[in-house]
């Protein structure tokens, strides 16, 4: 039994959010739904925001803190950002309550498990991705938003058990779509989001795949989940390589967490 579980709460152009179940301790990585729509998808899976020992705000955009104001009014969580980014939030949503904000350093550990933060190449003002070490030395890490793959981020995801990888857009899709000339030079530059192939190659180079990978933030203009998965496995399959897949939902929740009755979801 791997010692992280996963539910992806919500993943997409609309919302992030994902619980993470460390051994007997739930992680939250984003915010990006109502407190109200994270709160009820909580309790599908059977977890009150109450039971959560933290949750890691990877960077500002809408779509990774939109619940975040009014659930520092309800919960007493200690919540988790660079200090940069924690200055731009609290600039934005004035009436946020400050006094369960923390500043992330490099590496600390809540309880039994190490928390590992790392910066991404992204169009925020100082994002970050996330990976937790249980004691066994188990691995599971949050790397979505990321314009392109640097050196860095490959050593991150070396040796990675469960990974959260974003396969935001099929490029073709993109290029032929509706979006704005604009906003389709953001998404495909190296500050914009991963593609398709882009993940796929990433995927490629390891030297041993995660046991699960589940792909994440999909766009719902310029990517299909059956898509994003089939060519992943396809640049897989060209080097020998067979994962174990999960493709994340915008409405739906999808992950490893819940019980044998739940299994459709989780």
């Amino acid at each position: 039994m791997s010692y992280f579980k996963i539910a992806m709460l919500a993943s997409g152009s609309k919302g992030n959010s994902a619980l993470i179940k460390a051994g007997e301790v739930y992680f939250l990585v984003d915010m990006g739904l109502s407190c109200r729509e994270l709160t009820k998808r909580l309790e599908k899976v059977g977890v009150s925001p109450d039971e959560l020992k933290g949750v890691f705000i990877t960077h500002e955009h809408i779509d990774h803190i939109k619940g975040l104001e009014t659930f520092t009014k309800k919960f007493s969580v200690p919540l988790y950002s660079s200090e940069n980014t924690w200055r731009v939030i609290v600039n934005r949503l004035k009436n946020i309550r400050r006094d369960n904000l923390y500043t992330i350093s490099d590496e600390f550990s809540i309880g039994e498990v190490k928390i590992t933060s790392f910066s991404i190449p992204h169009d925020a003002t100082d994002p970050h991705g996330y990976y937790f070490t249980s004691p066994n030395g188990e691995k599971c890490t949050y790397l979505t938003d990321v314009g392109h793959i640097t050196k860095t981020l490959k050593k991150v995801v070396q040796g990675t058990t469960s990974l959260i990888l974003e396969t935001n857009h099929d490029v073709d899709m993109l290029k032929t779509g509706s979006y704005p000339y604009e906003l389709k030079r953001r998404i495909l530059s190296t500050l914009g989001h991963l593609s398709n192939e882009s993940a796929g190659n990433f995927l490629a180079e390891l030297d041993v795949l995660p046991e699960q990978i589940i792909l994440a933030h999909l766009s719902q203009e310029n990517n299909r989940p059956e898509l994003a998965l089939e060519t992943v496995k396809n640049i897989l399959a060209k080097s020998g390589k067979e994962g174990n897949f999960l493709v994340a939902s915008q409405g739906e929740i999808v992950g490893s967490i819940l019980s044998a009755d739940q299994l459709s979801i989780f």
